[in-house]
């Protein structure tokens, strides 16, 4: 038991990484962006690349996936996200739908619709028990590498959303545009950071998640209302939310596949009902705030 509550928390968190640039990129833009499972297939795939054809190492190759897509982020936003945020909203779905196509299409013509295989290294391999019998916790040392990932990475995004000046302009931004752009506050700029910066956690969760997940061209696909799930659970103007959900659906999630594997996915959507019924607006909405 406490090694699904492990692997599910684990589990979690990986998701949280992968859907925060969502949340957060939502609740600043308003902008429904489906297109965000595409950068995180980003990330995988250039973590595969680089240690499968040039022998990078795999610490290496996180900042690696998180840089390279984070300027990917930034170059599409400037170019072909931008005029879009004043679009209606099923425009904005149907842009980002069709980029995901195209990145999957791209991707199957280039990489091939095999599964990538990524050779962590050997202290990533292990695992540690703990205990014995039904409460015997087993730690997968990769799971613990994650979540320790994971954990810093929250602290330091609340630090930034709380804490800095940068998180006080984003705040701002996020309760009113028009009066942000007039205390002098450069929303294009904002914009564009945030941005970069939710498309490179996205490539970092990929990064990570390319051996728990698997990657191929699919990813987006697969991947996507995962994504959703957490954002819609969690609402979209706080770091608390999307984590607290995510952690919900991983541990759902690994659970009902062990306890119940013929309900499949019945037992996350159900609790997706349960909790959007309860609070529609998310787990988490701050006062003044959007939704």
């Amino acid at each position: 038991m406490l090694t699904i509550l492990f692997d599910g928390i684990a589990y979690g968190m990986l998701l949280f990484i992968l859907a925060v640039g969502l949340s957060v990129t939502m609740g600043l833009m308003n902008f429904i962006n489906l297109a965000h499972g595409a950068f995180a297939m980003v990330g995988g795939y250039i973590t595969v690349l680089l240690m499968q054809r040039y022998d990078v190492p795999f610490l290496l190759c996180l900042p690696a996936a998180f840089f390279g897509v984070a300027l990917l982020g930034a170059l599409l936003e400037r170019t072909l996200y931008r005029p879009m945020y004043k679009k209606a909203h099923l425009d904005q779905v149907l842009f980002s739908i069709g980029l995901t196509f195209m990145a999957v299409a791209a991707t199957d013509y280039f990489m091939t619709s095999s599964q990538q295989i990524l050779q962590l290294p050997e202290w990533l391999k292990g695992r540690t028990e703990i205990g014995d019998g039904p409460w015997m916790l087993g730690m997968g040392h990769y799971r613990l590498f994650i979540i320790a990932i994971c954990a810093g990475l929250t602290v330091a995004l609340q630090f930034i959303l709380t804490r800095t000046r940068f998180g006080s302009r984003l705040r701002a931004s996020v309760d009113d545009q028009r009066v942000a752009a007039g205390l002098g506050i450069n929303v294009n700029v904002v914009f564009l950071l945030t941005f970069a910066v939710g498309s490179g956690l996205a490539g970092l969760g990929g990064a990570l998640g390319a051996e728990v997940l698997g990657m191929d061209p699919t990813f987006p696909l697969k991947y996507m209302i995962y994504f959703l799930i957490v954002v819609a659970v969690g609402g979209t103007s706080s770091i608390t939310g999307p984590l607290l959900a995510a952690l919900l659906l991983g541990i759902a999630d690994v659970a009902g596949k062990y306890y119940v594997p013929s309900f499949g996915a019945f037992i996350v959507y159900g609790l997706m009902i349960v909790i959007l019924i309860w609070r529609p607006q998310g787990l988490f909405v701050r006062k003044g705030g959007k939704a």
